[in-house]
């Protein structure tokens, strides 16, 4: 499989890609440098919006703009700037937001995270149309999440534990009876970003695990694509026909020697699926 690098912009800690139809474009944060990136595959151009703090996330918003996850706060982005809070969470003063998701109803899914990743004080939230509450899966650093086409899995990731979980969500926003639907051996790596497929099936960016896993409904690993980068946050797929995988990756924690031998860590990297992704929803803001 063909996988290249298309943005060698070495970023610290990439994270959260996100393809945005609207626009045609593929946009991703950085946490550590508090950027916004923005990759138009058609024209090749490239953008890259300061907006400060720790910004997690970026997803569309139901008005045009999106959603970005920014420390603590809840920030409205236009493309260009931040213009305004949407809500913000009271968390230990180590905690920031991390990865988040969307359901079919417009409910944005985020995860919190000990910024030293030390203490277990993350969790998963939800914002439901202005209003946030805690929905359970505590952990030292929680990851993805992603939901199912029909907004009834929910899988969520313990990275320190190394476990992907999965949640029935139809009844209610909240994380109850979980099981451990993938374990990953610390020797391949740690789990970090997941995203669903039309299929349904999983994808996982492995920190440290040079690669990113496909695993069917059931659980059974039946694809790895391998990156010349040690850290892959997560994937997305983007695209006209969302046949294109982009996968983000972090050069943080990685020595002089280390880059020497993954000069591309942080860059932007794309690969061809057989199975395209499935569309973003919007958060619903009111």
């Amino acid at each position: 499989m063909a996988v290249e690098c298309i943005w060698p912009l070495g970023a610290t800690l990439g994270e959260g890609p996100l393809w945005d139809a609207r626009s045609g474009a593929l946009w991703f944060v950085d946490i550590k440098q508090g950027r916004v990136h923005r990759h138009d595959p058609a024209s090749g151009a490239q953008e890259t919006f300061e907006v400060g703090g720790s910004p997690c996330f970026i997803l569309p918003a139901d008005d045009g703009g999106f959603v970005l996850g920014n420390s603590h706060v809840l920030q409205h982005f236009d493309g260009r700037r931040v213009t305004r809070e949407l809500g913000r969470v009271d968390m230990p003063a180590n905690n920031r937001f991390n990865d988040a998701s969307v359901d079919p109803k417009g409910r944005l899914w985020f995860g919190s995270m000990d910024n030293g990743e030390t203490e277990l004080t993350g969790a998963v939230h939800v914002y439901d149309r202005g209003a946030i509450h805690v929905a359970g899966g505590e952990c030292c650093i929680t990851n993805g999440p992603a939901i199912s086409s029909d907004g009834r899995w929910f899988y969520h990731v313990d990275t320190l534990g190394g476990l992907l979980w999965r949640f029935d969500i139809s009844g209610d926003p909240l994380l109850r009876d979980g099981e451990v639907f993938a374990r990953i051996d610390p020797k391949n790596g740690f789990p970090d970003g997941v995203s669903i497929d039309s299929e349904d099936h999983v994808w996982l960016g492995l920190w440290n695990g040079w690669s990113a896993r496909r695993y069917a409904p059931d659980g059974t690993l039946v694809q790895v694509v391998e990156l010349p980068v040690a850290n892959v946050t997560k994937v997305a797929f983007g695209g006209a026909d969302l046949r294109t995988a982009f996968a983000t990756t972090a050069r943080i924690g990685i020595d002089e020697a280390g880059l020497e031998k993954q000069p591309l860590a942080g860059g932007l990297f794309s690969f061809p699926v057989d199975v395209p992704g499935a569309p973003a929803h919007e958060v619903k803001l009111g």
